[in-house]
């Protein structure tokens, strides 16, 4: 289980940044705090400020030392 404070594993998947398509580990994020929010799929109402909201204060999150990363249902394609 997931626990706050504790080691998780070190699984890949594959992100959406830049314009390009980017395959990472939760290890290369090691020493940042890592703010994963999950949603249930692109283009729902379901959301959508929760996801504007993060957006808006992503510089904030940087300069914490941490590093946002959104996951939906989806494909990394939508």
């Amino acid at each position: 289980m997931v626990q706050i404070g504790k080691p998780i594993q070190d699984s890949e998947f594959e992100i959406y940044i830049n314009d390009q398509f980017k395959k990472v580990k939760f290890s290369d994020y090691k020493g940042k705090w890592l703010v994963v929010l999950f949603y249930p799929a692109d283009f729902t109402f379901v959301c959508p400020t929760e996801l504007a909201e993060a957006a808006d204060h992503y510089e904030e999150f940087k300069n914490l030392g941490a590093e946002v990363i959104s996951v939906s249902t989806d494909t990394v394609f939508v």
